[in-house]
């Protein structure tokens, strides 16, 4: 194991160099670094919505950019971008952690179509709800007591945190992981977690937006 930093390019540069020093090629990666971030959008620190995209979107970027002259070369290799069902709709006190998660779902859609001609393939892999420690590293915005938000996102806060305490087990993300890693042709997208969690992306498919919008409005008790 080398120690990586993706918020620093020097790191990913270092890393990247040590790996090929030890291993001669890279044929895989997995961009898994991420960090949540709740709050109100209004009342978020500018701050810590940067630093929410700095390990959520621009670190997997470093590091891809610093793999694809390699993969290039080799003709071949495989990203595998971590992203979440979250990315798939505006979450309500999520809204950045939605947003850093679905800028990097459409980006790899782009970098599937641009270096397919070099043999290389993108997919993203968005899991629902698993028992991590994300809740722990997690920023979340103060409870301001006399904020208008104060009921609304306390209530949220508490729903979120006991989605991710009685999630599914890590160790079914990392089988899909590593079917997808032995599939010759992987696909645009995967969604791994609960049924609703996935079923709730395809319902935003078919639904009308103000039907869907109701919907989560429900699941997380606003009125």
């Amino acid at each position: 194991m080398f120690q990586l930093d993706v918020r620093d390019n020097t790191s990913v540069i270092q890393f990247i160099e040590k790996l090929i020093n030890e291993a001669g090629q890279i044929d895989v990666l997995i961009n898994n670094a991420g960090v949540g971030i709740t709050g109100p959008i209004e009342e978020t620190p500018e701050e810590e919505i940067k630093a929410a995209f700095e390990t959520n979107f621009y670190g997997p970027l470093r590091v891809i950019k610093a793999v694809l002259p390699l993969m290039r070369k080799q003709k071949s290799g495989l990203v595998i971008n971590i992203t979440s069902i979250a990315a798939y709709m505006g979450l309500p006190y999520r809204g950045f952690y939605s947003a850093s998660k679905s800028a990097l779902d459409i980006t790899t859609e782009a970098l599937r179509m641009e270096t397919k001609q070099f043999g290389i393939e993108f997919t993203n892999v968005a899991p629902g709800d698993f028992a991590t420690n994300i809740a722990s590293g997690r920023y979340h915005a103060p409870l301001i007591e006399q904020s208008p938000y104060k009921k609304d996102y306390g209530n949220t806060l508490s729903l979120m945190n006991s989605h991710v305490d009685t999630g599914k087990d890590p160790l079914e993300m990392a089988k899909a992981i590593y079917k997808i890693v032995e599939l010759n042709n992987p696909g645009v997208r995967y969604k791994v977690g609960d049924f609703m969690q996935k079923f709730s992306v395809f319902l935003k498919n078919i639904l009308p937006g103000k039907t869907y919008e109701k919907m989560l409005m429900k699941h997380y008790k606003l009125k």
